[in-house]
């Protein structure tokens, strides 16, 4: 059974094979339109989402499979009902379930508890499925990932670890620019050591906008304060207020750089208008390839 939880669990050819469904999906999206008739997906959310549900829902309906959607109040995982029954009951009635938590640990326990294929449609540690498709963006605008330097800024959340793994394991030049004290998860920083000398991958942490901003061909940012740590806010709009992409930092950039957000963005704060909208973003391109990356995501965790 085949379960889609972390980039980590993925060799550099295996996430080449995905981000090369990603792209054939897009190119031909009627040749994968019965790909999973007569399967049945259920998306457990604890969060909010806009497009991750939407992705995953329309993606499954567009592969020729049901869909069903299951709210918060409905389910409450792990309080109204244990994680594993909830992941024993599922796995009677569906066959594959994306999982949208705040623990990551839940993920977890549902995974080792479920007969179906799981899901990580985003954790308090690792947003895999928006990697995915920001790999796939940055090579269809950019070319082989391996040749690209890319410069994120601001906080070291869910998102920045699982560009970390991607990063590590495809190889290429990514700079990680973050305040003290925010950096990626040490869990992650453990692990991509190994898969850096593999690849070659050359991955730096710094504290200067402007270091991570220079010659780069992607700026990628997200915002300051990630879902669940909301009482977080104030203390963060303080120490982020230097890390934001802006007309002055743009221009440290390569003249084509390409500008990236995962979404929602907080204009004015990590991303000021004239960047979000302006020539140089790709924000909204990235935000369409989440559909496909999604449906390569599905389809993959039902291949034999």
């Amino acid at each position: 059974m085949k379960n889609f939880i972390t980039l980590d669990d993925f060799s550099q050819s295996d996430l080449i094979k995905l981000i090369g469904l990603s792209a054939k999906i897009k190119k031909s999206p009627g040749a994968f339109k019965s790909v999973l008739e007569g399967k049945h997906i259920g998306l457990l959310f604890e969060k909010p989402s806009l497009r991750t549900k939407t992705v995953f829902y329309i993606g499954a309906l567009q592969l020729g499979a049901g869909a069903i959607y299951y709210t918060p109040a409905e389910v409450k995982l792990g309080e109204r009902e244990k994680v594993c029954d909830v992941a024993k009951t599922l796995s009677l009635y569906l066959d594959a379930v994306v999982l949208r938590t705040f623990s990551h640990n839940d993920i977890l326990e549902f995974t080792k508890f479920s007969s179906i294929p799981v899901v990580n449609g985003l954790s308090d540690l690792l947003h895999p499925s928006q990697a995915l498709a920001d790999v796939f963006t940055i090579q269809e605008l950019k070319g082989q990932i391996d040749k690209v330097r890319v410069g994120y800024i601001g906080d070291g959340n869910n998102v920045c670890n699982s560009l970390l793994y991607a990063f590590s394991i495809l190889g290429g030049k990514l700079t990680v620019a973050t305040p003290s004290g925010y950096l990626p998860a040490k869990s992650v920083l453990g692990k991509i050591k190994s898969y850096c000398r593999k690849s070659g991958a050359d991955i730096k942490f710094v504290s200067s906008v402007r270091e991570a901003a220079n010659s780069a061909d992607i700026l990628y940012t997200d915002a300051w304060t990630s879902m669940g740590r909301e009482k977080e806010a104030g203390k963060r709009k303080k120490v982020f207020k230097n890390f934001q992409i802006n007309d002055k930092i743009l221009k440290q950039a390569k003249k084509d750089c390409k500008v990236m957000h995962c979404l929602p963005a907080h204009r004015g704060q990590e991303i000021t208008d004239s960047v979000i909208d302006g020539k140089n973003s790709a924000v909204f391109l990235q935000a369409a390839n989440r559909l496909h990356a999604a449906k390569a995501i599905l389809t993959y965790i039902f291949q034999r």
